[in-house]
């Protein structure tokens, strides 16, 4: 991650008004999918607003994420709603991610493709893989984020390679944002082997 983004994150989080954001409603939706026990890492998840949901839900987890700031606010949101997460400071751009196995990879609202190549073998074998992101699409109504930060329309089913997807759609899905979803699964089947 570049200095300069790395500079907007944390000025954004210092000016953050206190009031704990409800979690991303296509993570809600998938509810019956996501699992209630087990190693949870959220990957680029800031402020913990996905990853306290995923506490209360009975996971252990740990969000990586580049703001010390945004980690910081995760923390003292955690012990408001009366759970507890791990922080690592981390830029997930360019640092090693932490080894698990994790149970759940969560990587909402952030995208670096070079990272789709790791999370199979971060995964305990049956661990899923939950992605939610814009498309291009989106920018047919809103200005942001830039195309830049955006997956091409049905790119998404394309990155997971070694897991099994378990479900995918795309579309104009909340708050009037072409997003794509995904949940893929790494398969059981390999557990003989990390054992």
């Amino acid at each position: 991650m570049s200095e300069e983004d790395r500079t907007k994150w944390e000025a954004r989080y210092a000016q953050h008004d206190g009031k704990p954001p409800e979690p991303a409603q296509l993570l809600v939706n998938l509810a019956e999918l996501v699992p209630k026990q087990g190693k949870a890492l959220e990957i680029a998840g800031g402020a913990g607003r996905n990853a306290i949901w995923l506490a209360q839900r009975g996971l252990d987890v740990t969000i990586a994420d580049v703001s010390q700031n945004g980690l910081q606010i995760a923390q003292e949101r955690a012990r408001t709603a009366g759970v507890s997460v791990q922080t690592l400071p981390l830029d997930v751009d360019c640092d090693a991610l932490p080894a698990g196995p994790w149970d759940l990879i969560l990587c909402a609202y952030f995208l670096h493709r070079p990272l789709f190549s790791r999370f199979p073998e971060l995964l305990r074998p049956g661990g899923l893989l939950v992605v939610i992101h814009p498309t291009m699409s989106n920018l047919q109504r809103h200005p942001k984020p830039p195309a830049r930060f955006l997956l091409e329309d049905g790119e998404l089913p394309g990155l997971v390679c070694g897991l099994e997807i378990e479900h995918y759609e795309q579309g104009w899905l909340t708050d009037e944002r072409h997003e794509a979803v995904l949940v893929a699964r790494r398969c059981r089947d390999e557990s003989a082997s990390d054992a």
